[in-house]
């Protein structure tokens, strides 16, 4: 009001003509942007590498870096070579990556049974990252969906994903993966109740120092795309997830969402996706105060790395800003793919 009531009583006085016009403005905001050391001076919000979580995809195999063709740059990495790639993130300052699979088909059944082998892709990478780089900390994926045979986050019983015979099996992985080394686990399968369910188990099994990440409003988006392709998941699903992933159209039962993940002993929550959500990352973070997280999921990445890739779009700014989004909504940090680009871009002073 101070700066409009002022633009609106500025006085002015023309002297030789249009050009030559004198403004009295007691408020000039672009006074604060007129030089670099100014507007750092006066930056609301700043985009650190602390504020990173890398999410990898894992390939089994030996030297494997394979590119992904919906996400340029992006690879799926097996065991050394995620290892080697994850001790490249930790010298940045990458505080954490999150592990996803690509489990070969012929280990995918109905059950999901190849989540709670001991020795699945996840739980050996876990081990061999943690005895690599002990002090990154890595995030384990708990939902079902890359190791059915029909693609879904849980179980199916005729063309229902059933809810509470999934969330037992959801915290057999939850322990399996507390047991190879997780620092975190990230229920990402929006089953009612799960939170509790692990949150007990975990106890029960000594692993009261796990944390849960919750992805407690995780929308049914058309964005996932590129990520199905990663883990291998778009040649399997069978329909939708629209049964138990929220509606895009809904804010409040975000919040109802995660009032119930908290209440059940998350210690974390996560909002995916990220830049079309901002408002409900907004609602988040102000309503709860709980750690809040936001996943710049893959059709973001793509769309950033598509522009950038046809010139149309200066794509390391496009990607700095986008990040810088987030923590301007209220997240604490983000899940994206650019992750090791954007953390070179702030160790090297780009940004």
């Amino acid at each position: 009001m101070v700066a409009s009531d002022a633009r609106a009583s500025a006085a002015f006085s023309s002297r030789d003509g249009p050009h030559n016009v004198r403004l009295t403005l007691a408020q000039r905001p672009r006074r604060n942007r007129k030089a670099e050391w100014a507007r750092r001076l006066v930056r609301e919000h700043t985009l650190l590498v602390d504020d990173l979580i890398w999410p990898v995809f894992l390939v089994d195999g030996v030297g494997k870096h394979e590119p992904i063709a919906s996400m340029p740059g992006v690879l799926r990495y097996s065991i050394d070579a995620a290892t080697a790639a994850i001790k490249h993130a930790a010298a940045l300052g990458i505080p954490a990556v999150a592990l996803f699979p690509n489990t070969d088909p012929a280990l995918r059944d109905a059950q999901g049974s190849e989540a709670l082998n001991p020795q699945n892709l996840v739980c050996r990478a876990c081990r061999a990252i943690k005895a690599a780089v002990p002090d990154i900390g890595v995030i384990a994926d708990v939902a079902l969906d890359p190791y059915t045979s029909h693609g879904h986050d849980g179980l199916l019983e005729g063309d229902e994903i059933v809810n509470d015979e999934t969330v037992a099996t959801l915290i057999e992985q939850a322990v399996n993966q507390a047991r190879a080394g997780a620092d975190v686990i990230a229920p990402s399968d929006m089953m009612d109740g799960r939170i509790g369910a692990i949150r007990a188990e975990l106890d029960a099994h000594g692993f009261e120092n796990v944390q849960i990440m919750s992805y407690a409003a995780k929308y049914a988006s058309a964005f996932y795309g590129p990520f199905r392709e990663a883990i291998g998941a778009d040649k399997t699903l069978r329909g939708d997830k629209r049964t138990y992933q929220m509606d895009p159209a809904n804010s409040n039962e975000a919040l109802r969402e995660v009032a119930l993940d908290l209440e059940q002993g998350a210690d974390m929550v996560m909002v995916k996706p990220g830049m079309p959500y901002l408002d409900i990352v907004r609602r988040v973070a102000e309503t709860f105060g709980a750690p809040t997280f936001a996943y710049q999921v893959s059709g973001e990445y793509a769309m950033i790395a598509a522009a950038a890739a046809n010139g149309w779009i200066d794509g390391d700014r496009a990607m700095l800003e986008s990040l810088l989004a987030f923590k301007r909504a209220g997240a604490v940090g983000v899940l994206t793919y650019f992750a090791v680009r954007a953390a070179e871009l702030l160790r090297d002073g780009k940004y």
